[in-house]
């Protein structure tokens, strides 16, 4: 899929169409042959904290023919609303740019090494029964993580020159899942969270966490931050949120960190790198779960794994875990304001359907 591509926002059941989710179908025919509905679920809900900063999209015909892109990015601070949707709007693009120049540029090694003395396969390839040879998973790996890294980079730089959004204490997280073929290569910025549902050898349903939220309280984030003269404290009201401060103001109280955008927290640690990881889909692997905190902090990965399961119509499976979230928060945190909740369920394969419940 290139920058040509078409899209357009979905509509969630019962809604006019919501401006946070965003479907992109390749405009040479990748990804027609399955409708979004069969491949994926996506659905978002504004809470009570003023307008809706989530923002998630699904990209059929991504680098393949079956390839998908699906992403949730949870914006945050003043402009966060703006922040979350234009990186959803652009970064799957910027992803597959970077990821189509690393390989014309092995293309063109490849060629510049076609010489008698390379004849033998390369042993960082490897050959199928007809002898097309494909890229070994360590190095397919290394490919995606060089692209995304590159693209979040570029992304960050873009969101600081964007003149009618102050980014300097706004941003936003990124989870996102490349599915190609059978690999599923996952980069993760921030706190939001990919969990992946699989079945046991013994014939449990298991959910597996692909991601770390990156909280600054982890010893390797707050290290990195401490190096960087920002600070990294809990605020007497809220003993276990730890967050980023700069160096001699009160100031932002990030929750997080990494982001794309805070730029005045860039010289203090916070980071726009995401971890990218890869896994390698298998018959029992179901689905793979992408939301954001307001999901995560009342639904455990077990909760949000058994809902998706529970849920007749795949479709509706996404809305099914946004509603148990928002339901959680009405009775966990009573005094508290519902906080945005988005999620998208992306299934691994056509036969999906309900499985046992039983963790």
């Amino acid at each position: 899929m290139g920058i040509c591509a078409s899209s357009e926002h979905l509509g969630q059941q019962g809604q006019e169409a919501d401006e946070s989710i965003v479907y992109v179908m390749d405009e040479e025919g990748g990804g027609g042959a399955s409708s979004p509905r069969k491949v994926a679920s996506l659905f978002s809900q504004k809470g009570k904290k003023g307008p809706n900063q989530d923002a998630v999209i699904l990209c059929q015909g991504f680098g393949m023919e079956d390839g998908v892109f699906c992403g949730v990015f949870d914006g945050h601070g003043r402009c966060g609303h703006l922040v979350s949707k234009l990186v959803r709007d652009y970064l799957p693009f910027m992803v597959l740019s970077h990821r189509n120049a690393l390989l014309l540029a092995d293309a063109d090694a490849d060629a510049d090494a076609d010489d008698p003395v390379f004849s033998d396969a390369s042993p960082s390839s490897s050959a199928d029964s007809s002898g097309n040879s494909s890229p070994h998973p360590s190095q397919m790996l290394e490919e995606w993580r060089e692209a995304c890294s590159n693209a979040f980079k570029a992304m960050d730089n873009e969101l600081k020159l964007q003149a009618n959004m102050d980014c300097a204490f706004s941003g936003t997280t990124a989870v996102c899942a490349i599915k190609q073929g059978k690999d599923l290569i996952i980069a993760n910025l921030g706190d939001s969270r990919a969990v992946l549902a699989t079945m046991s050898g013994a014939g449990y349903l298991k959910a597996v966490q692909l991601t770390t939220d990156q909280k600054p309280g982890l010893p390797e984030e707050a290290e990195r931050i401490k190096r960087c003269e920002g600070r990294v404290f809990a605020l007497r009201e809220e003993p276990g949120v730890m967050r980023v401060w700069l160096p001699g103001e009160n100031l932002p109280g990030l929750a997080m960190a990494r982001a794309l955008g805070d730029s005045r927290l860039k010289h203090h640690g916070v980071i726009s790198t995401p971890q990218v990881t890869a896994h390698r889909i298998s018959d029992a692997d179901l689905f793979i779960i992408l939301a954001t905190d307001g999901v995560w902090d009342v639904l455990s990965n077990e909760e949000v794994v058994s809902i998706v399961c529970a849920t007749p119509r795949k479709q509706h499976a996404s809305k099914a875990v946004v509603e148990a979230a928002v339901q959680r928060w009405k009775t966990k945190y009573p005094s508290s304001r519902v906080d945005d909740c988005s999620a998208v369920c992306l299934f691994l394969h056509d036969h999906t359907a309900a499985a046992p419940t039983k963790l």
